[in-house]
């Protein structure tokens, strides 16, 4: 389980497989952790990089009041040079959706393929500013298991299992206050990437749980519209974590994507 330094911090990863590298991007407030099946299911085709994103998991604490997209995507640049490869497979979800899209605007050299997965190319709207900032303030007052517990519902669909529900909650309750905060902040402030979704030039999947409250198919449908040859694919019976809900069809659509690239 390597920890390399970058840009003035060190990252955590998980590394299984060989291959071609998939770089692997978990969503807030998650760790690497949440892409072990996907890990298990690809590693014979793919070198598969799980990655904690600065102050998350085991990566070194925040010292920024805000983690921006931009400052996320040039980690993994940073990393990419670090694994000594030239291109990845990049699978974002949700928040690291918002990162990998931040990345293929700033380092689109480094991109065989795009996987976005549970998210969507907006800026947060007002009210959407104002819900993470009441999230922050409830954090401090009400903690991890507060956020843990309100959270869950959002993030995975009805029929989702005890086991996954349990296994998001431990990594929600075990993410950094300090990190929660600065993601918040991080997130609260992205811009609006849906311009550079036409710019795109690489092969790209956009996937979305069938029953994403956060992110929903309509999204999904209207980011895969604006990428060249984009493909669309939705979960069957999954919420907004479709890689732990469905891992085996989040696999399978991953696989079709390599083989694009």
């Amino acid at each position: 389980m390597p920890l390399v330094a970058v840009a003035g911090t060190r990252l955590h990863y998980l590394d299984r497989g060989r291959g071609p590298v998939a770089l692997l991007v978990h969503g807030f407030p998650l760790n690497a952790t949440m892409w072990l099946e996907q890990m298990a299911l690809l590693s014979d085709v793919r070198r598969c990089v799980a990655v904690d994103l600065r102050g998350c998991g085991r990566s070194d604490p925040p010292t920024e009041p805000a983690l921006t997209m931009e400052r996320h995507a040039d980690d993994l640049a940073a990393l990419i040079d670090v694994l000594d490869v030239e291109k990845v497979d990049l699978v974002g979800l949700s928040m690291g959706g918002y990162v990998a899209l931040a990345f293929a605007e700033l380092h689109p050299q480094q991109l065989r393929t795009l996987a976005l997965v549970d998210t969507r190319s907006e800026a947060d709207t007002d009210e959407g500013r104002r819900r993470r900032d009441d999230t922050g303030q409830r954090l401090m007052t009400h903690g991890r298991f507060d956020l843990a517990e309100r959270m869950e519902p959002q993030l995975v669909a009805a029929r989702a299992s005890p086991a996954v529900r349990r296994r998001i909650r431990s990594m929600i309750e075990t993410t950094r206050y300090e990190t929660i905060l600065a993601a918040l902040e991080g997130m609260k402030g992205r811009p609006d990437r849906t311009p550079i979704l036409g710019r795109i030039g690489v092969p790209t999947a956009v996937i979305t749980g069938e029953h994403d409250v956060i992110a929903p198919p309509a999204a999904g449908r209207a980011m895969a519209d604006a990428v060249a040859g984009a493909v669309y694919v939705e979960i069957a019976g999954a919420g907004h974590l479709a890689p732990l809900e469905a891992p085996g069809a989040v696999a399978t659509a991953l696989r079709e994507l390599f083989a694009a690239g």
